[in-house]
């Protein structure tokens, strides 16, 4: 699990050490910062994923940047909020942590943890988040954990196994990181997530539910997830191991939608990743939002239901209500068909006037009380889905016809109502 390397020209690891800051600084643009670098206190250093990601030259437009500086870290912060008309965010009072956010930029504070930055770099995660771009004058690399050389070799190394077990959630960005990156976890870092496994649990559900957002959605998120299920990181949220969570198995689930398009692959994949990582109780327990937890409730649902005949012998009134249910997400369940019937509903789907597959009452209730005088109630719950299962599966034609089957229900209803 690697990622391309970048072009050697545009390549700043590859450029000699005296000149790699220099590079480095250029392309972060310090310029375009809505904080001058002159405003930040002295012996300032930029760290984590902004030099990771600099360094590697996949650099967002406004990326989230990370300074340590020696102390006083929150208050310098609010210093630049109220000079800049940005906003001070306290993350942690007691170690001394903030975020100025201001012009649409995210900047991030931290008074540098013990007597050097050498000694705080040697308190992070990953190695190649242990890289340090000091903001002087000469501004220079500080690497003291070989970060540069797991760059250019698309690993990532743990620092140290004390720093995982210190923030367990550790253990589980490192196979986000290599979701991102592309990048394969060293041999000797690999061991220690199954060995913490347990420990994961206790970080904050919230921030465990983060890291699970942006690895479904990264693009080497298959191989990544191989490594989750193999390292248990997920054992006490993880979905049962059915049939269907068996056939969308992590490395399946690419090979199996390479009919859908990139648009429907980036809305279906993270669904079906999250559904097969994840029990309905777990997406609870970690705090997905309820619209999250719906759509992986309802595709696990029809998911369980194929008969291996892609739904064929459905009624028509629960055909329509899996449409219904999916809507958007139906991509998502046809992963799991044959390819050829794939193909067909993938057809059907991409037709935005296919009633079937994209249902809509034909008649709503308020035309139908006004119309034939219906009152309010259960029975015309009932019109309405009649009405949408004879409109889903073309059996009327127009809202004339609409009315119509309307009329002959209702009395053939209404009188039956009667008569009981």
């Amino acid at each position: 699990m690697h990622m391309p390397p970048p072009a050697a020209e545009d390549s700043i690891l590859e450029a000699e050490p005296s000149v790699q800051a220099r590079l480095l600084l250029n392309r972060l643009a310090p310029e375009q910062w809505p904080v001058p670098l002159e405003a930040f206190p002295a012996g300032s250093a930029l760290v984590g994923g902004a030099v990771r990601d600099a360094l590697l030259n996949r650099l967002s437009a406004t990326p989230d940047l990370d300074l340590v500086v020696p102390d006083h870290a929150l208050r310098h912060t609010r210093t630049l909020a109220q000079r800049l008309g940005g906003a001070c965010v306290v993350l942690d009072e007691a170690r001394d942590m903030g975020r100025l956010v201001v012009k649409g930029w995210t900047i991030d504070l931290a008074r540098r943890e013990g007597e050097s930055l050498e000694a705080d770099l040697q308190r992070r995660d990953y190695r190649i988040n242990a890289i340090a771009l000091e903001l002087t004058p000469t501004p220079r690399l500080v690497d003291p954990t070989g970060g540069l050389n797991d760059l250019q070799a698309g690993l990532l190394t743990a620092v140290a196994e004390q720093n995982l077990i210190d923030d367990p959630l550790r253990l589980l960005r490192g196979l986000r990181l290599a979701a991102e990156l592309g990048f394969a976890i060293a041999g000797g870092t690999q061991p220690l997530l199954a060995l913490h496994s347990h420990r994961l649990p206790q970080a904050a559900p919230e921030r465990i539910q983060a890291e699970l957002n942006k690895l479904v959605r990264a693009p080497w998120a298959e191989l990544a997830i191989t490594q989750l299920q193999t390292s248990g990181l997920l054992q006490p949220w993880a979905a049962s191991t059915t049939a269907n969570s068996k056939a969308l198995a992590a490395q399946s689930i690419e090979q199996k939608a390479t009919r859908l398009s990139d648009d429907e692959r980036e809305q279906a994949l993270p669904l079906l990743r999250l559904t097969a990582l994840l029990s309905d109780e777990g997406l609870q327990q970690l705090r997905f939002s309820r619209r999250q937890i719906q759509r992986c409730k309802r595709l696990r649902a029809w998911q369980q239901r194929d008969n291996g005949q892609a739904y064929a012998e459905l009624p028509d009134e629960e055909r329509l209500q899996l449409h219904i249910d999916l809507g958007a997400d139906l991509p998502a369940l046809l992963v799991q068909f044959p390819p050829e019937q794939q193909q067909t509903w993938l057809d059907r789907w991409r037709n935005p006037q296919d009633h079937l597959f994209h249902p809509q009452p034909p008649i709503d209730g308020h035309t139908l009380q006004k119309t034939l005088g219906i009152p309010p109630g259960p029975e015309l719950g009932r019109l309405i889905k009649h009405l949408a299962v004879e409109d889903a599966f073309g059996r009327l034609e127009g809202q004339q016809a609409a009315l119509a089957t309307a009329r002959s229900w209702w009395q053939k209803h209404s009188n039956s109502s009667l008569d009981a």
